[in-house]
């Protein structure tokens, strides 16, 4: 995805068999060279990719360079920035001294765990978004490149793992790092002296929060131009139709080439078989025009094609908005662009189109983006955002261990993190993966990480659920550790005021980390610090499931034979509790599950136990009912099996369906398991707690409302192109509806594909379901590229919550008034009926935004 080779040269093979178009001639060759020798015409090549390095132009592609040759410096001083493109003029960039800087390049140490630190010509591209930067490719050298948008953050200083271990030969004030979404490593990086340091950081944070503020019809602006900047070869400043043809290429549409002239020749004003100016700002005009909305407009506006206050009144009547008169007059003044409109409360088609891709139009509730529900409830009333295994990278074979883990699983919501504490050198426990070839870290790095992260994406608790293979003597020192670094972040006592036997709520526990681990008991005395557990043997029988699963895994694979003399230094007494280590536990006591009859009989608020996925799916099968009254008083946890070599997850949602609050799953691993479990916590401000239906928060209770829901696919636009290498490549979209909820209400629509077309297809079909339980549902919409003889492949996603769909499939969950205690909930409300035309924002497999890929839809839903 970052590295972007040159197209080859060699007509491509078509996909799926059908016949390739041949790749159009390079834009930048010369007419008539045809009959050139081979030497020459590779020679003339050389020389083009050559001058267009120097002049910093080339965005992507490979060259070969000597091994030994050394990166240019950067003009200083005398050598003034290459000419700012559009894109910055439109961001009001084009004179900031920063911006400046970035766009003369600058050499930058990468600093990297292997093979030293390496020095790169850094540059900032005219588009403003792109940074090329020149990258090591086996012995040659390579033009590699990242986006702008792509960034998450930037850290000053030593701040991230990398350069803590790695950057210590350079001054702290020259290091900075790049933290990318979605899964690609950090970058961590070093300037010659603090002034190009400092211009870089606070460039790119220019340039984030730019980005960042732009409409979805800017985003849109600013991408088709980066487009044609990439296709104008020579850097001309005008297209030629060789060059529109490549430029469709690029954005994953494959136009009849009769048609595309058609559409070239009505721009070209000036009869010179060239676009330039405001003939190219024509053209991409009438290539981004949305035929669905102009009908969507003219059903409204009537044959003025203007809509007045009162008929975009009605509009938003269907919508099923705020249909006031004075509301419709502040969607105007807000989107309308043009002045005299506005003055005169009118709206246009640009205006409309901008309403419609703002947040207003979002599939998701805008409401649901701020944390809206009821927090005073216990603990034990959320599903809680959880993460399993969260110190690797990889998978739980030979992955790497690492704390930017656990600041990406933090970052991302996740309110219960795992740590596998083991005997470490020097008296310092150590985090990793047992029995395996994983890496270490140490057990004070993941807390100081813990300390610094926690609270920034959530105020509300996080949860360290520590599995301890420590002697008494290293658990002591990791209460020492936790008290020290975490300070009074870290709850040591009770709650006053809060009965130590009920679980306080998520409000009471703001910006507090809590310990699940083993407890002794309150009675316990031991005169001389001896402090075995009673009952040890039919504890750990429980307790230790998931570490035998681990063994397992390691005999049944003879592939991995190797690990079965790797012995984790495990102390003798780690199955003793250090009196230090128990006392820092205080709501989430770890203890075996007594059975579900006993736990019914004898609620413990404050104690959870924990169950591998196969022991769940177990209870859910034979006494769901009674699983789900448990999870009404209790915390339960859900792992993965141990079995799993390459990390990969189990469908979480089946164990949401019982009330399991931890589910934890392996935050590393991409997949539709993650998916669900981002599009569960979505909503309620992506803080990590989601409040229970009230049929899983006081069983039994009334039934939710069974529905109908209709979605209406009608368009998608600007999906991404998969194969970047070769050109002729253009997807052939269908979209799929996945209705993930109870067994009953499982189920997946699609719609038919359409041919060689990712930049505006159009379907118009209506995909229906039946829901018994709406209020678990969650709805999963997934793009993919149709293919015949193989596997489809992934393009996009985006999963959200059923009561958090704007409108035609909003639920609404009733909240029980603060203070009511366990009193009987209000009655479930009717749901919404209106209909709505929104959009859908696609994500990336990693959960990246794939702006400016969208999805249009209409959904409908009825009571039945």
């Amino acid at each position: 995805m970052w590295l972007l080779p040159v197209p080859p040269r060699a007509r491509p093979r078509s996909r799926r068999g059908r016949p390739a178009p041949a790749p159009a001639p390079s834009a930048a060759a010369e007419p008539g060279c045809t009959g050139r020798g081979h030497r020459e015409r590779r020679r003339d090549r050389e020389h083009r990719r050559d001058r267009e390095y120097r002049g910093g132009t080339m965005i992507c592609g490979r060259k070969a360079r000597p091994a030994a040759e050394q990166p240019r410096s950067p003009p200083e001083g005398s050598g003034g920035p290459r000419r700012p493109g559009r894109a910055l003029k439109k961001m009001g960039l084009t004179e900031d001294e920063d911006v400046q800087r970035m766009l003369r390049g600058s050499l930058l140490w990468k600093i990297k765990s292997r093979g030293g630190p390496r020095e790169r010509l850094f540059r900032l591209q005219e588009d403003g978004v792109t940074v090329c930067f020149e990258g090591g490719f086996r012995r040659a050298r390579s033009q590699q490149s990242f986006s702008v948008m792509h960034i998450e953050a930037v850290r000053e200083g030593r701040q991230s793992e990398g350069l803590r271990q790695h950057g210590a030969a350079f001054p702290e004030g020259h290091c900075f790092t790049l933290v990318f979404k979605g899964k690609r490593k950090n970058l961590d990086l070093a300037a010659r002296g603090e002034e190009d340091a400092r211009h870089w950081v606070q460039g790119l944070a220019k340039l984030m929060g730019r980005l960042q503020a732009m409409s979805q019809p800017e985003k849109l602006d600013h991408w088709i131009h980066g487009v044609l900047q990439r296709a104008d070869r020579n850097k001309d400043n005008k297209m030629s139709f060789r060059e529109v043809k490549s430029m469709l290429r690029m954005i994953n549409i494959d136009m009849d080439d009769v048609y595309a002239y058609k559409l070239f020749k009505e721009c070209d004003r000036s009869g010179n078989e060239r676009l330039e100016g405001r003939e190219v700002e024509e053209f991409c005009r009438r290539l981004l025009r949305r035929p669905e909305l102009e009908e969507l407009f003219g059903r409204y506006s009537g044959e003025d094609r203007v809509l007045s206050a009162e008929e975009l009144r009605d509009f938003l009547r269907d919508q099923g908005e705020d249909a006031s008169l004075r509301q419709a007059h502040a969607i105007i003044r807000t989107y309308e662009l043009n002045e005299k409109a506005r003055q005169q409360d009118l709206m246009m088609l640009d205006g409309f189109m901008m309403y419609l891709l703002s947040a207003a139009g979002d599939i998701l509730n805008q409401e649901h983006t701020k944390v809206h529900q009821d927090m005073s409830q216990p603990l034990c009333h959320y599903f809680i955002s959880s993460s399993h295994n969260t110190y690797l990278t990889r998978n739980q074979i030979g992955g790497t261990s690492s704390t930017e883990a656990y600041v990406r699983a933090l970052m991302a919501g996740c309110r219960c993190v795992e740590l596998d504490c083991w005997e470490g050198s020097d008296g310092e426990p150590i985090v990793y993966h047992g029995h395996t070839l994983t890496s270490k870290i140490l057990f004070r790095d993941v807390i100081e990480s813990i300390r610094d992260y926690a609270f920034k994406q959530s105020p509300y608790p996080v949860i360290l659920s520590l599995e301890n293979h420590c002697g008494l003597e290293q658990q002591a020192t990791m209460a020492r550790h936790m008290k020290a670094i975490l300070g009074d972040m870290l709850l040591t006592q009770p709650l006053e005021g809060q009965d130590p036997h009920d679980l306080p709520s998520p409000e009471q526990l703001k910006g507090k980390v809590l310990v699940k681990g083993k407890k002794l008991p309150e009675t316990w005395h031991e005169p001389q610090g001896v402090t075995s557990l009673l009952d040890h043997e039919e504890e750990e029988e429980e307790e230790e499931e998931e570490e035998e699963e681990k063994l397992q895994e390691r005999s049944s694979r003879r592939s991995l034979q190797s690990l079965q003399e790797i012995k984790p230094l495990q102390a003798k007494d780690a199955s003793q509790v250090a009196p230090e280590l128990s006392a820092v536990v205080v709501y989430c006591q770890a203890v075996p599950f007594p059975g579900l009859a006993h736990a019914l009989q004898h609620p413990r608020p404050c104690e959870m136990s924990s169950f591998s996925e196969r022991k769940a799916r177990k209870l859910i099968k034979e006494a769901g009912p009674a699983l789900v009254r448990y999870n009404a008083r209790q915390l339960s946890r859900i792992y993965p099996l141990g079995l799993k070599m390459n990390s990969s997850n189990y469908n979480p949602q089946e164990m949401w369906n019982v009330g399991c609050q931890l589910v934890a799953l392996n935050f590393q691993t991409p997949g539709y398991e993650m998916d669900l479990n981002a599009g569960r916590f979505l909503g309620n401000g992506c803080c990590g707690y989601v409040l229970k239906p009230p049929c899983l928060r006081s069983p039994p209770g009334e039934g939710p409302r069974r529905l109908a829901l209709h979605i209406r696919v009608i368009t998608a636009q600007q999906l991404p192109k998969l194969n970047r290498e070769k050109g002729s490549s253009i997807v052939d979209p269908f979209v799929r509806v996945e209705i993930h909820g109870v067994p009953a209400d499982c189920s997946k629509q699609q719609t038919h594909h359409k041919l060689n077309n990712g930049f505006n297809p159009r379907w118009e079909e209506t995909l229906s379901f039946q829901l018994r339980a709406p209020e678990l549902a969650l709805v999963r919409f997934v793009v993919e590229d149709y293919d015949s003889t193989s596997c489809n492949d992934f393009v996009g996603q985006f999963t959200l919550p059923l009561a958090s769909m704007r409108e035609g499939g909003c639920v609404p969950t009733p909240l029980r008034p603060r203070g009511q205690g366990d009193g009987p909930l209000p009655p479930a409300q009717p749901l919404s009926l209106s209909p709505g035309y929104r959009h859908i924002h696609l994500l990336s497999k990693d959960g990246a935004s794939l702006s400016p890929a969208t999805l249009f839809v209409h959904v409908r839903c009825k009571n039945l």
